[in-house]
């Protein structure tokens, strides 16, 4: 009867160790799943942060980039206008020579 006892003893502990092996896996896979997620969710987050980053340098440089084409485009119309009033200068400076030419 002792052996009987012993057997089934040794029965009833196999089974709660594999019922306990069976739960220490399911919170093993569990925790697994849940830091996986926090990764996911954390690699998510910082892809969004660098994609809105970049959009920022994007915007920044395109902005600066129109700043300095307008920049780029008055300081031609200087010149034009610069190298317009130095012709008239000109211009008007050879018809006097010339008037004084013809007086003399």
């Amino acid at each position: 009867m002792r052996h009987k006892f012993l057997a089934a003893l040794a029965v009833v502990s196999a089974v709660s160790l594999s019922a306990c092996s069976e739960k220490t896996e399911d919170s093993i896979e569990n925790a697994g799943s849940a830091i996986g997620n926090d990764m996911s969710s954390a690699m998510d987050r910082a892809g969004d942060t660098i994609d809105n980053g970049l959009d920022d340098a994007g915007r920044a440089i395109d902005n600066g980039a129109a700043r300095m084409g307008a920049a780029t485009d008055e300081a031609a119309e200087d010149a034009d206008r610069t190298a317009d009033e130095a012709k008239r200068d000109v211009g008007d400076t050879l018809q006097e020579a010339g008037s004084d030419l013809k007086n003399d």
